[in-house]
């Protein structure tokens, strides 16, 4: 019976001690939640941590580190604009099912140098590496060129980004990771995922939420925006034919 027992007791430690072999993450940002309000420009992120060895041993090939900061998905629709007859119309459109509101990876260096393409489609490590979900239906010819043409978008309004030379590890140990977040970035829950890589495999993740929500007069609008559609909607276009009314009288009055 005893020896029984001392033996469930070693299968179920088992997981313990095998983990107790690998390297753990200790990852942390350094601030939690992000405030939008009227004045604000954007900001900088900074993901940092370290990197706890067994034994505090830091082997003689260092480990690299990627961190990732994802924006909750969303489905997008994208038009393609073309110039018919000399206007610019919309030609032609494709539906994403779920793509990132935003996007940002760093990385200690370039990813194809640190994973082979398999395991970066996995973890969605890189721009090239994200999984978009289109709508479907369409050739694969006219995907490719509705998802180069999202990433291209969003990588002008600055919500997607890559940097392969963004995370910086000090003694071996330390790492730190610098994200920019645009003034437009949408609001929700992020996800900063950090990842050690070692000889092409991912052998420690950690993850943090961050949570970034507008505040003030600009959390009031939202809500109210969400809650109240139709009252919204009723009360900005008596906004708007008052403005215009207004803007008649001071024309009529100046000329």
């Amino acid at each position: 019976m005893t020896r029984r027992v001392l033996y469930l007791a070693l299968l179920l430690a088992s997981p313990l001690l095998e983990a107790a072999d690998k390297p753990v993450l200790v990852p942390d940002i350094s601030a939690r939640e992000v405030q939008i309000r009227y004045s604000f420009t954007g900001t900088q992120l900074l993901l940092f941590g370290a990197i706890l060895y067994p034994g505090g041993r830091i082997p003689d090939r260092p480990a690299n580190i990627a961190v990732v900061l994802r924006g909750p998905v969303q489905p997008i629709l994208v038009r393609e604009k073309d110039q018919i007859a000399g206007i610019w119309m919309n030609a032609d459109s494709n539906r994403f099912r779920s793509a990132p509101s935003f996007y940002s990876v760093a990385s200690s260096r370039p990813i194809r140098d640190l994973v082979d393409e398999r395991t970066a489609a996995i973890y969605e490590l890189g721009l090239r590496n994200l999984q978009l979900s289109p709508g479907g239906g369409a050739l694969p010819e006219k995907e490719q060129r509705f998802e180069a043409g999202l990433l291209d978008l969003r990588k002008r309004q600055g919500l997607y980004a890559e940097n392969s030379n963004g995370v910086e590890i000090t003694g071996g140990v330390l790492y730190r990771a610098t994200i920019n977040i645009p003034s437009q970035v949408p609001v929700g829950t992020y996800t900063a995922e950090t990842f050690l890589i070692d000889r092409g495999k991912v052998i420690a993740a950690a993850t943090r939420d961050i949570q970034i929500d507008k505040s003030g007069f600009e959390r009031f609008v939202a809500l109210a925006a969400r809650r109240h559609r139709f009252l919204y909607g009723l009360i900005a276009v008596i906004m708007s034919l008052a403005l215009g009314w207004v803007a008649a009288i001071a024309f009529r009055r100046r000329f």
